[in-house]
């Protein structure tokens, strides 16, 4: 970790503390006067927005360890490959990443290249992305989509999949020693299907860059697609109503069940450990809070019943254990709403468990040299597949904001 980045990290640590000081005296005026004085309550909300945007520059620090620690790996095997004996797999990967790289710079490629891709199927053309592309690919979109981090992941080369899902339970009865013990029904099985919806995405490179051989034109494509496929599917597994796209948790069709929050405009610290103690105990080992930056603001205001913050903060000593709420562990979705009258603003619960992204393995990507030919660029559409939908409702449930 850099110097710079510890120095932001200590810095913000250092605004934690102050807020935690002058939060306390706005409580206290509170208690005694009935309100706080308006600049007191204008420089904590400040506080308060500041240290939410120092949550989201650990979230940050701490995908780009992660992705510091995978490119280690990655390097490590690569030099490990190397140093085998040719068997003519690595040879066919750079053949297809080499004709790929080729057709999106000029359209055209010889017949050997056009031989070492595939086809796209659909009625647009163009061809299948090559499955090291796909990779990096979705890697990046797991970066930016923070729900793709603690949910499940599946892959397929189908439309999508069946999970077998329990339906119904026996139920358990006490019986005579010498009585009749009639068969226990109950007990169903059935399936799930999570369709991968279509998803499209669209960038457009001059004709200039194009034709400059330095420019990495791959990697810039990655990344725009990357980012809008990410901002695209973060929306829909938080939100989405299931008709021609994934079926978020906070929709009301999705059947997650809810915890009042013990006020109707605002979160409070009882209505938080309410929503924590709400789930089965089964799923609270891995369970984590999701809410979005400004509603982690608004939770850093909140005491317990002695006083103490309900958020503890780790920021201060690099390679400690993560900063939590109540001890749990949490990450910011800005998708998710802001807390208001019957708005439900925080989910809570083993995401693992109870949610699937479905992601279909191939991408699918055309160039257009016509449409944007006035302005000098080639668009470029890339296609994918991805679904979502809540498995398991019962290891999850949301903060509603009602008494």
């Amino acid at each position: 970790m850099s110097d710079e980045i510890k120095s932001v990290i200590d810095n913000l640590a250092s605004t934690f503390e102050d807020f935690k000081s002058e939060n306390s005296k706005r409580l206290d005026e509170i208690e005694k006067k009935g309100s706080a004085d308006p600049l007191l309550e204008e420089k904590v909300d400040k506080m308060a927005d500041d240290i939410s945007k120092m949550a989201e520059t650990k979230q940050a620090i701490e995908i780009q360890e992660k992705n510091l620690a995978e490119a280690q790996a990655k390097l490590e095997s690569l030099e490990t490959v190397i140093a085998r004996p040719e068997t003519g797999e690595n040879k066919d990967v750079d053949i297809q990443m080499k004709a790929f790289g080729s057709w999106l710079r000029k359209g055209e490629i010889d017949e050997m290249e056009k031989k070492a891709l595939y086809e796209s199927d659909d009625t647009l053309g163009g061809f299948y992305a090559p499955a090291e592309y796909v990779a990096d690919l979705i890697k990046g979109v797991t970066e930016i989509s923070p729900i793709r981090s603690i949910a499940r992941v599946r892959s397929t080369t189908n439309r999508g999949i069946e999970i077998p899902k329990r339906t119904g339970q026996f139920s358990a009865s006490f019986v005579a020693e010498t009585g009749s013990r009639t068969e226990t029904t109950g007990y169903s099985t059935g399936l799930m299907q999570i369709d991968a919806h279509e998803l499209y995405a669209l960038v457009d490179i001059s004709q200039a860059m194009l034709e400059d051989s330095a420019f990495d034109l791959e990697a810039e494509m990655s990344e725009e697609f990357g980012t809008q496929f990410a901002k695209a599917e973060g929306t829909a597994f938080v939100s989405g109503n299931g008709v021609g796209r994934p079926q978020g948790f906070t929709d009301s069709g999705a059947g997650v069940s809810s915890t009042n929050s013990g006020s109707g405009t605002a979160l409070t610290a009882n209505g938080l450990l309410d929503l924590m103690y709400d789930i089965k105990s089964d799923y609270m080992t891995n369970a984590t809070f999701v809410m979005n930056r400004g509603t982690f603001g608004a939770v850093l205001k909140l005491e317990d019943t002695e006083g103490q913050k309900i958020f503890v903060n780790s920021m201060s000593f690099v390679g400690s254990a993560p900063s939590t709420i109540l001890g749990k562990p949490y990450i910011l979705a800005e998708d998710m709403a802001d807390v208001a009258g019957s708005a439900k603003p925080i989910a809570y619960g083993d995401f693992s468990r109870a949610y699937t992204i479905v992601d279909r393995v191939n991408l699918s990507v055309m160039r257009d040299p016509f449409s944007q030919a006035t302005s000098g660029n080639i668009r470029y559409v890339a296609r994918r597949r991805v679904g979502g939908a809540v498995v398991l409702a019962e290891a999850i449930r949301l903060q509603n904001i009602s008494a």
